[in-house]
């Protein structure tokens, strides 16, 4: 009878353990763009399929582009904090000052080669960014292209033909910056500037390439501006592709292994690769409208105006209690220490 007893018990610890070795899991994805988006193409689809693959199908994404779960482009942080999406992606600069420690990426002429970047930033942000995303699972950190001028009326060759226009901005540095070049900034994100193009809310908006599809720039915008690919962009912005905490930590210990092995440095340099390969599809599709490279001896004042706002960031960190100096100091190191193993 014991034996009886304890071979039942036996198969009654194995079938309760079937169901966690055969746990299925599905990931709602959530991010700002349209499915055809570059972002949604070459990178989140491509994430979720080697998920899948790798899983042996037991994980797989349930993609809602184009804010499809509800809220604003500025809630996607709080939507995976939250559980309301398992994974999204989305800018820290979209809600302005949240994230301090990442605006040392956001500073005019820091970033030249994406995918350098992009890992210099994943490290950076074990370092000084643990704190602010603390309540998530980082998947990633990453940048995006160069930034051009996309432009209704007149194309951008100097700091003057700023003087007065309305330009649509990202984050909270690179509105400050267009203001120091002489342009009225409007910050929205990016699902709003095909509108506000269209209507004349703004004269044009500063955006990668890869974004040209996802709000038709190439019908709305005449001119595109850019700098020389020999010099560093004159803005980018931050990303982060995050998972939910708590549904990281509930998976079996074989699919936190896939998540693992599908996040991190590698990965996000990765991201910053597929964004330039995005460009450049971007770009071919304004081939019909007029674009033009912003010489190197006009940046050098913009170069000038970079600076101080650099250094007026320091000082503003110190008032927040963080070492402003070591951020960006150490944002460059990265960079740099990147870019040199790139060219290698």
């Amino acid at each position: 009878m014991k034996l009886h007893h304890y071979l039942l018990a036996l198969c009654g610890l194995a079938a309760a353990a079937l169901p966690a070795a055969a746990q299925e899991v599905t990931l709602k994805v959530h991010y700002h763009l349209p499915p055809t988006s570059f972002a949604g193409t070459l990178f989140i689809k491509p994430w979720c399929d080697r998920i899948a693959k790798e899983s042996g199908d037991r994980m797989k994404c349930q993609i809602y582009p184009s804010m499809q779960l509800g809220g604003t482009p500025p809630q996607l942080f709080d939507q995976v904090r939250d559980g309301v999406a398992d994974v999204v992606w989305t800018l820290p600069g979209y809600t302005a000052g949240r994230f301090p420690s990442m605006e040392a990426f956001e500073l005019p002429f820091m970033m030249q080669n994406p995918e350098a970047t992009s890992k210099a930033l994943w490290d950076y942000a074990q370092v000084h960014s643990q704190g602010e995303f603390k309540d998530v699972k980082p998947l990633a950190f990453h940048v995006h292209g160069p930034g051009v001028f996309h432009m209704s009326g007149k194309p951008v060759r100097t700091m003057a033909d700023l003087r007065g226009l309305k330009l649509r901005a990202p984050t909270r540095l690179t509105n400050k910056f267009m203001a120091m070049l002489g342009a009225t900034p409007v910050s929205m994100p990016v699902p709003q500037v095909g509108d506000a193009l269209a209507k004349g809310v703004i004269d044009g908006a500063v955006v990668p390439y890869e974004v040209v599809p996802s709000v038709k720039l190439e019908e709305l915008a005449k001119y595109h501006s850019e700098t020389d690919s020999h010099e560093a962009a004159f803005y980018t912005s931050t990303f982060i592709f995050a998972m939910n905490k708590a549904k990281y930590e509930a998976l079996p210990a074989d699919l936190k292994k896939v998540i693992d092995n599908n996040s991190g440095q590698a990965f996000s340099g990765q991201i910053g690769k597929a964004f330039v390969q995005a460009d450049a599809e971007g770009k071919k599709l304004t081939a019909r409208n007029a674009t033009n490279v912003i010489a190197v001896s006009e940046l050098v004042a913009w170069k000038r105006l970079g600076d101080k706002l650099s250094a007026d960031w320091v000082k503003e960190m110190g008032g927040k209690g963080l070492d402003g100096a070591k951020l960006l100091d150490d944002a460059r190191t990265l960079i740099k220490k990147h870019q040199d193993a790139a060219a290698r």
